[in-house]
């Protein structure tokens, strides 16, 4: 699986030490580690408050993934004991009430939510990871992450061949400010590539609103000065894809 995965055109490469892993087979997944690669960034997901796994993951990624966080402190004492950029779990009730403050933390670059864990947190009557997804917890994800200047990422779902929910999940996702979702299968980076991609025609619509002067009326619709945001936001977003690529 790790040499399938460093072949894979995914922005982003997250091996597994957590959930994905056995208990008795951490150890042996620590031993594993050197063998990871990635084609775009190569992260590593410890176990919660491991410091064994974090020594691990120091000596081969680009990115350590912190999962469940619910303090700001937390993610200090990992801050501790790596140079390396975090990016951090929200998943639970707590973690979300703590989530402005977990974004001030120190080296934190992104903040993803975990669907799973955190309707189990609530208590929601689901038995799909990802299905359920409280609009409120994204909503407040997004905009603590806009707020800092770090990216917001979107859980995953796990119902590997439904590729029409997959889609609703990426486009609710998107529509809410996300910059992208994880995958759990390599079946499922086309959709999330789609849908997270600007198109060639909102690209072409993006580039003729920025050559716009003050509000005036452009193709039936009036633009002005927080179009223009709107559409260098756009922009930004299809750069960055063709960056990663």
């Amino acid at each position: 699986m790790l040499e399938k995965a460093a072949s894979l055109p995914a922005d982003e490469i997250v091996v597994d030490l957590e959930d994905g892993v056995a208990a008795v087979d951490k150890e042996a997944a620590r031993a594993n580690l050197h063998l990871a690669r990635a084609r775009g960034t190569l992260a590593v997901r410890i176990n919660k408050g491991s410091l064994e796994d974090l020594e691990a993951a120091n000596a081969i990624a680009d990115v350590i993934v912190v999962p469940k966080v619910e303090s700001p402190d937390e993610v200090a004492e990992i801050a501790r004991h790596t140079e390396l950029p975090l990016e951090v779990q929200i998943e639970t009730a707590r973690g979300l009430v703590e989530v402005e403050a977990i974004a001030r933390a120190p080296r934190v670059e992104a903040l993803i939510f975990g669907p799973g864990d955190f309707a189990a947190s609530l208590g929601v009557p689901v038995l799909t990871i990802g299905a359920g997804a409280s609009e409120y917890a994204m909503a407040r994800i997004a905009v603590a992450a806009r707020a800092f200047g770090l990216q917001a990422i979107d859980g995953p779902h796990a119902a590997i061949d439904d590729v029409a929910e997959l889609r609703a999940s990426a486009e609710r996702a998107l529509a809410l400010g996300y910059d992208g979702k994880w995958a759990i299968h390599p079946g499922q980076l086309e959709t999330l590539h789609d849908v997270f991609t600007p198109s060639a025609d909102a690209i072409e619509r993006a580039k003729r609103i920025l050559a716009t002067d003050g509000a005036v009326r452009l193709e039936g619709e009036m633009v002005d000065e927080a179009t223009k945001k709107l559409a260098a936001g756009v922009l930004a977003r299809a750069v960055g894809h063709d960056d990663a690529q």
